[in-house]
């Protein structure tokens, strides 16, 4: 009987022990299921923060201050505009830092980078100089990055290096041209020229009737450029492989005709009296101010000058109008077209997650609709499905008849790495009749060969 109940409690400690181990192993099955559900649960919401350009969309519980280097001579409306877009969605502060424009700017670019004090974010030059920047040392690889697929690859190329993207645009699409006042050319019966000689022509009545035909800036000496810069369309046209033959050093602005003569239409316009006589003295921005008072008739130009005008003569921008720097045919009449500067991101920086989500914004339709409804492009944007809107300047107008019937190139800058950082010195000799225009193509021939054996390139 003993045996029989010492049994039969045997038999119920191995029942219960087989009911706690079951109970046990449901319960271990429940929290796996909790716990992966938990986990589809917080990859749902990772999914759901993230925005359409691919970047997380959580805002930042304090604002991170993000520092921004800027040419000081950029019309920041539109870049203030996006800037308060960025603020009210990640809560990150753009804080502007302003710098000189031309050669000077240049040197403090290269020795905030070389000693560690760069801003967070940098504007500068697409093209050759962006490449002298040291990119891959310098600046955040943008490649992968999903809002890089809104950038137009013509972009992409003039901001990369080794096959990676280092910038997105920071501006418009812009063209090296002649901006001119309309109603003075309305006043002395004036057309559009379409070639050199008749630009002259126009020159000639514009000084009989008492005014500046071509207004001069050369104080701020990167406005000396522009003559030449402009001319590239037509260098093209006469040599299709000068960018290749150049990068490569098998061509020369000294050795080719159709390359040299923009240095010989800079000093013609010189020796011909067509500037004002103060324009070793005289600044961009008094140009400008001539240029909309009517008191200066030309200003050879890149377009982003538009939006400063807009900006300081609201009532006068309208009067101006635009035309493509003529070359000796009007057969061959084209529009040289540059790309924007970049917008770099400080790869040695503090913030570089946050400044990766500024500029998810800025390369994004929403972006260039906020820079657009503060400050009239310059030329089409570099974003894909951004728009024009209706009421840009007529000099923005000017521009599109050559967009459209493909008469248009890239500049020289854009097509090749090599550029001379002395350009701008030698086109005010050349401006000045200081030196001939062979004197100044050979100076800028040694200029450049600097420049190539630094980025090491084949040839040199």
């Amino acid at each position: 009987m003993k045996r029989k109940v010492l049994r039969i409690i045997a038999l119920m400690i191995c029942a219960m022990m087989v009911f706690v181990a079951f109970s046990g192993c449901n319960k271990s099955e429940e929290k796996k299921q909790a716990d992966s559900s938990e986990a589809t649960q917080s990859d749902s919401n990772t999914s759901d923060s993230e925005d359409k350009t691919g970047t997380k969309s959580e805002a930042y519980d304090e604002t991170v201050t993000l520092t921004f280097l800027i040419d000081n001579q950029a019309q920041l409306d539109g870049i203030n505009a996006v800037a308060d877009v960025i603020k009210e969605k990640y809560n990150i502060a753009t804080e502007i830092e302003l710098r000189p424009s031309g050669s000077e700017g240049d040197n403090l670019v290269k020795t905030r980078l070389a000693t560690g004090d760069m801003s967070d974010l940098c504007f500068y030059n697409s093209g050759s100089l962006f490449q002298a920047l040291n990119p891959e040392q310098n600046f955040v690889d943008l490649t992968n990055e999903p809002f890089m697929n809104n950038v137009i690859d013509s972009f992409k190329a003039c901001v990369s290096v080794n096959g990676k993207v280092y910038g997105i645009p920071g501006e418009a699409t812009m063209a090296g041209a002649w901006l001119y006042n309309r109603k003075v050319y309305e006043e002395l019966g004036l057309s559009v020229p379409k070639t050199w000689q008749e630009l002259l022509d126009n020159c000639e009545k514009i000084k009989a009737a008492g005014k500046t035909a071509v207004i001069g800036s050369y104080k701020d000496d990167w406005t000396s450029q522009l003559i030449l810069l402009a001319d590239y369309y037509n260098v093209q046209a006469e040599v299709p492989t000068f960018a290749d033959d150049y990068t490569a050093n098998k061509a020369k602005f000294a050795g080719t005709p159709a390359a040299l003569r923009g240095f010989e239409k800079l000093q013609e316009i010189y020796k011909k009296g067509y500037m004002n006589e103060d324009f070793l003295a005289t600044t961009y921005d008094i140009a400008l101010k001539m240029l909309a008072e009517g008191t200066g008739v030309h200003y050879p130009m890149l377009t982003f000058a538009l939006p400063v005008l807009q900006a300081n003569y609201p009532d006068k921008a309208s009067d101006i109008g635009l035309f493509a720097q003529p070359g000796d045919s009007a057969d061959k009449n084209g529009l040289t077209v540059w790309m924007p500067a970049g917008i770099y991101l400080n790869k040695n920086g503090s913030n570089v997650e946050a400044a990766l989500k500024w500029a998810s914004v800025f390369a994004s339709v929403e972006g260039t609709n906020a820079y657009a409804a503060k400050q009239k492009p310059n030329g089409p944007f570099a974003i894909k499905g951004a728009t024009l809107p209706d009421d840009v300047l007529p000099a923005v107008k000017d521009m599109l008849p050559y967009f459209e019937n493909g008469n248009n190139s890239p500049a020289l800058e854009f097509l090749s790495p090599v550029k001379g950082p002395n350009l701008p010195q030698i086109c005010v000799m050349a401006g000045s009749g200081a030196k001939t225009p062979l004197e100044c193509a050979q100076e800028y021939d040694k200029d450049v060969e600097k420049q190539a054996k630094q980025l090491g390139l084949a040839g040199w």
